[in-house]
């Protein structure tokens, strides 16, 4: 009877063993999908931060493994190399994507048009005079205010792009004014010091200026001017997966959505996110400001500009006007252009295959 007890709890401690090392799964369980995927220090990076600390990634069925990247370009050179097969990029980051690797632009973080913006002193005699091109009610300044004055920014960037469609509104082109090219941080350190008449800062740079009290003259919002933070896919993965891609949609409109609806109750958990994440520490108020500027898309928001994919939806047109600007200013060559607008890389077609209801 002992030797059997002993034989018996021996057994025991054998299938503990066994189970231990190499683990046993729930009868019906299913195994998680693990998905490498991109970002960058960035506000779209906060959702699939959130989703994974909510557990929401594997509530659909996903274990979703986020890789840091530094920028759009980055990003893309981690498609042949196999680093990733999902995540988010800006406008520029889609385009070179699809240009050299076929990457789908599959969904739509947020606009970035609140986030990029021409700014003066509170003293300026541009702020006197507001909707001089009445297509545009709400940029400042006119022709003869503008004409031969110093622009601070950031050539070859997001940057530039703004000051030069914030140009566009008075009919001015970049040989109208005088440029002094300088990194966000310069501009902003070098204009505080009272150089130049205008710079053109982007996000948290942005929010530094009006913090400073410097008002907005014009935005890419107020000038009619799109810039998109994608959702991206590499193209083989998504045409084998479609449904894990609906998936992982899902799983990230949820926390689009959620954060529609909390609105600033979230600048806590981006604060923790952007320490965490992008080793930045972020304030209070500069939480609150990122989360009102940068509203998230709803999934109707973001299927409305899709709608006519490939090639003739909204979102198809906006990174046309991307392309056609890099164009310009030789960043992409003509027949680059040519080819990428004429590419069908803009698809709803996985926005179509997500489950509704989304969750709550």
């Amino acid at each position: 009877m002992v030797t059997s007890r002993k034989r018996w709890v021996g057994f025991i401690l054998f299938v503990a063993l066994v189970v231990g090392v190499f683990g046993v799964s729930a009868p019906g369980a299913k195994e998680l999908i693990k998905l490498d995927t991109c970002w960058m220090p960035s506000t779209e990076s906060f959702v699939p931060w959130y989703a994974k600390k909510m557990g929401w990634d594997k509530a659909e069925g996903l274990d979703l493994q986020m890789h840091f990247f530094d920028s759009g370009p980055a990003q893309m050179e981690g498609i042949p190399a196999k680093a990733w097969v999902l995540g988010s990029t800006g406008g520029v980051g889609q385009i070179i994507g699809a240009l050299r690797y076929e990457a789908q632009l599959i969904g739509i973080s947020y606009m970035d048009t609140r986030t990029e913006a021409v700014l003066v002193r509170p003293d300026s005699p541009v702020l006197k005079v507001k909707g001089w091109n009445p297509k545009f009610p709400d940029v400042y300044g006119s022709p003869e205010l503008i004409k031969g004055k110093t622009f601070l920014a950031t050539m070859v960037t997001s940057s530039q792009y703004t000051m030069v469609k914030y140009l566009e509104v008075f009919g001015l082109t970049e040989q109208d004014v005088v440029i002094k090219n300088m990194d966000n941080p310069q501009a902003l350190a070098a204009y505080e010091s009272g150089e130049g008449d205008f710079v053109a800062l982007w996000a948290p740079m942005e929010y530094i200026g009006m913090q400073k009290g410097w008002k907005i003259a014009g935005d890419l919002h107020s000038c009619d001017a799109p810039l998109m933070t994608t959702l991206i896919g590499v193209k083989d993965f998504c045409e084998k997966n479609p449904e894990t891609v609906a998936k992982f949609l899902r799983m990230y409109i949820r926390v689009q959505h959620h954060m529609r609806r909390q609105g600033a109750k979230m600048a806590p958990e981006l604060i923790e996110f952007y320490k965490e994440w992008a080793g930045y520490d972020m304030s209070p108020e500069f939480a609150k400001l990122e989360l009102e500027m940068r509203p998230m898309f709803t999934l109707d928001e973001q299927l409305a500009a899709l709608k006519g994919s490939p090639l003739k939806s909204n979102a198809d047109a906006w990174q046309a006007d991307i392309a056609d600007f890099f164009t310009k200013v030789g960043k992409f060559q003509p027949e680059e252009r040519d080819k990428v607008t004429r590419m069908p890389y803009v698809t709803d077609k996985y926005l179509k295959l997500v489950k509704l209801p989304i969750p709550e």
